[in-house]
């Protein structure tokens, strides 16, 4: 795969998720204006628990699913039975996941001290049964180095999504119907390639289970974070769901978005890296190259939400209250250069994947998970420092993890059949990503 085709991918990607994060900030701002922070604090306390079930049942099967069809994709072989036991899988492990968010909506709900959000967490549950499906069919193009189809869907799912919780799940149903028309249209190119050997779903489950604990730190940290932050502000503030409400809903969806970009880096490097990685010669270099598109895009997008958050507050939460916005002003300022952190980490962990290691991705994030709960509790409970406090922690704690992947691939390509790879391909014809161009798959026909 050559840099050039490398880049399309990426880039097809990053524009899908920038264009669905723009779309989706496009409610939430206007929606924290409206409601204020203390009631974008309630609407927050839903998705951590909602996070935690996508990613269990969901948010690592992508790029698990990427892997196994890109290296099968490579060699001209069928991926149809990575298709459908990935997809008997997961829907069977989304639906206990829908099952168990509706049976415990009022135990979480009190936990948090909210008993109202209970009817929110019953209009997510469905969502978390028909991401599955949505994030099978993602991982399947992706593998094929077709990134059309979840960039579309991407945009697509937050256009539909313009109300409050129950529309999620509408846009998630929208979303998996369009996915299912989009392979309908390609399925007999599929079905023209030859057999290989059968994956079954246990193979799958050996490299999608890392993948996912790796993936679910987060959400069960996020969870975490919004019990104990709330009370621990609690205990110095009156306004603590309030200021709960503008980390979450203000810093972190303005710093999601470079990160988000980022993605399509981190998706468009599995099939390279997993490539290059089955052949045994470039895998450094693919990762260094990915490493490297990942800083050129995150560290601009730092140094600009570092400078301009004033002129950001004042434009898109214009309606909230003239402390409130000093407050989000210095939380983004702080939270800013965890947009460098978050995305390097996110593509290094896709390297990792790529590279049948997702174990190491696992132990990274419950690093950094560790440490960043932990400075929560040492700092959100001084006053003083309050909700800045979890800026800061979140901001170490993401460049933990990101120290801890880049070491990780570092030490993996180095005792890899490669290991002389990276500086033979400086003496060779600079080529990009090695190997013959595959046609990619068409969208929608």
């Amino acid at each position: 795969m050559k840099n050039g085709t490398f880049l399309k991918g990426a880039a097809t990607i990053a524009l899908g998720g920038f264009l669905a994060k723009l779309i989706g900030a496009l409610y939430r701002i206007p929606l924290l204006s409206l409601i204020g922070g203390e009631g974008m604090g309630a609407y927050q306390l839903v998705y951590p628990l909602y996070c935690l079930l996508l990613t269990v049942s969901a948010t690592g099967i992508p790029s698990s699913i990427a892997k196994l069809v890109a290296e099968r994709y490579a060699l001209g072989v069928s991926d149809r039975s990575v298709l459908k036991n990935a997809s008997v899988l997961f829907l069977w492990i989304g639906l206990c996941g829908t099952l168990f968010m509706v049976l415990f909506a009022p135990v979480f709900a009190k936990l948090q001290r909210t008993p109202t959000v209970t009817a929110g967490y019953i209009a997510l549950a469905p969502s978390v049964f028909l991401v599955s499906g949505i994030s099978v069919l993602r991982g399947f193009f992706q593998g094929r180095n077709n990134m059309l189809p979840t960039a579309f869907s991407e945009v697509f799912e937050q256009i539909v999504k313009v109300g409050l919780l129950f529309s999620v799940t509408l846009s998630e149903l929208f979303t998996l119907l369009l996915l299912v028309t989009v392979y309908g249209k390609n399925k007999e190119r599929f079905l023209g390639l030859k057999n290989g050997e059968r994956v079954n779903k246990r193979q799958i489950l050996a490299l999608s289970v890392p993948v996912t604990l790796s993936s679910a730190v987060h959400p069960i940290t996020s969870f975490i974070e919004s019990v104990v932050i709330v009370r621990l502000l609690s205990k110095h503030t009156d306004s603590a769901v309030a200021l709960y409400g503008l980390f979450t809903g203000g810093a972190v969806t303005l710093i999601n978005l470079p990160v988000s970009v980022c993605y399509g880096i981190a998706a468009a490097s599995i099939p390279a890296v997993s490539k290059a990685h089955k052949e045994g010669r470039g895998t450094r270099r693919k990762v260094a190259y990915s490493l490297f598109v990942t800083l050129a895009v995150s560290i601009p997008s730092a140094i600009f939400l570092y400078l301009f958050s004033p002129l950001a507050v004042r434009i898109l939460y214009r309606s909230l209250a003239n402390g409130e916005k000093r407050i989000l002003i210095k939380l983004i300022k702080i939270f800013s250069l965890s947009a460098v952190f978050s995305s390097g980490a996110q593509t290094l962990s896709a390297c990792l994947t790529a590279q049948g290691e997702p174990k190491h991705s696992l132990f990274s994030a419950i690093l950094s998970s560790a440490v960043r709960l932990f400075l929560d509790t040492a700092l959100v409970a001084k006053a003083k420092i309050s909700v800045y406090g979890a800026a800061i922690a979140g901001t170490v704690g993401y460049f933990v993890a990101f120290f801890m992947e880049l070491l990780y691939n570092l030490i993996i390509t180095k005792r890899s059949k490669d290991t002389n790879d990276y500086g033979s391909g400086i003496r060779r014809r600079r080529r990009g990503f090695d190997g013959k161009r595959q046609k990619g798959d068409s969208f929608g026909g």
